[in-house]
């Protein structure tokens, strides 16, 4: 990778982080209605994942979905505008946190259903290979999505028909407060892939450069029509599942352990010791992201609500 591009990864995680943190902060005064489920942590998973595909390639996202809107070129105005419900916003303010969709950039949306996009993806990538196009699908999902039934007819059918998708298992070790040790007579969840015969590959999901590796590998074989990869990316939420979890499940040590791998806090050290950064470079960037969530924060506050009469447009659910 060039220098710019793994500076680019650089700030994208700091979108990601920036726009999180202030997202809690909203949800805890009440600001904004409904629920929201954080990516704080886990920013490395989408960022070198996302680095990895072009533009024109397609994702499907999760009810956890806000890096991978970020990651894949989401405008912070118009996701910060959705969240506070506002005309401006991706879905006209009526989509909320779970339901961000940017189709133009190629995110066909995230879900508030556990494994719901794993049948979308794949619908995506049989399209891709009909018209012969070159395109490629990302789907994200959680461990928690892969003791789901559509798992596994999803990945069966994509590799039946060799489709050119990868299935990213975002393995932050917890589905809401269930134990991946708890709900899983398997060390990693990736050996799954041998059941239908592709490549399944461990990586961890903390360490951006590792994940952009196993991705763009993976999308080599989609673009050479070999078919799909399971790539497991082992990481770790900072915050409870959503806004009302108590988190009894886990220890704060345990959380400690593992905020010491921070994947922001390693990538800077690792473009430090490389000499591809500075820390006044650094910190001028993180000063740039902020001020990019804080613009889009007043573009939010700033935006109109719909009007009564438009409210049901748009809603078809």
């Amino acid at each position: 990778m060039t220098r710019e591009k793994k500076l680019e990864m650089l700030r994208t995680m700091l979108k990601i982080r920036h726009f999180e943190s202030r997202v809690d902060e909203f949800f805890q005064r009440g600001m904004v209605r409904g629920t929201t489920h954080l990516y704080i942590g886990e920013e490395a998973t989408a960022t070198g994942a996302c680095a990895a595909i072009e533009p024109t390639d397609y994702i499907t996202s999760t009810h956890r979905g806000h890096g991978h809107c970020i990651a894949k070129g989401g405008e912070l105005p118009k996701m910060m505008a959705e969240l506070f419900g506002k005309e401006t916003g991706y879905c006209r303010g009526k989509g909320g946190s779970m339901h961000i969709a940017d189709v133009d950039a190629g995110n066909l949306g995230a879900n508030g259903v556990v494994g719901g996009g794993l049948a979308i993806a794949t619908g995506a990538a049989l399209a891709c290979a009909m018209r012969k196009d070159g395109r490629v699908v990302l789907c994200f999902f959680g461990d928690g999505a892969t003791n789901q039934g559509v798992f596994h007819e999803a990945v069966n059918l994509a590799s039946v028909w060799k489709l050119p998708i990868i299935y990213i298992c975002e393995n932050n070790q917890y589905a809401i407060s269930t134990s991946v040790k708890t709900a899983f007579n398997i060390e990693n969840i990736a050996d799954r892939s041998v059941s239908y015969g592709i490549p399944g590959v461990i990586v961890d999901g903390n360490d951006v450069t590792s994940v952009y590796d196993a991705v763009s590998e993976a999308v080599k074989r989609c673009r050479q029509g070999e078919g799909p990869t399971l790539i497991e990316c082992k990481t770790y939420r900072w915050r409870g599942h959503s806004k009302s979890d108590i988190q009894i499940y886990r220890t704060k040590e345990e959380v400690e352990e593992w905020k010491k791998k921070c994947p922001i806090q390693r990538f800077k050290k690792r473009l430090i010791q490389e000499n591809l950064l500075t820390e006044e470079e650094f910190e001028a960037m993180d000063k740039e992201v902020e001020e990019a969530v804080e613009e889009a924060v007043k573009f939010a506050l700033d935006s109109p609500y719909p009007e009564e009469e438009e409210l049901f447009e748009d809603v078809y659910a």
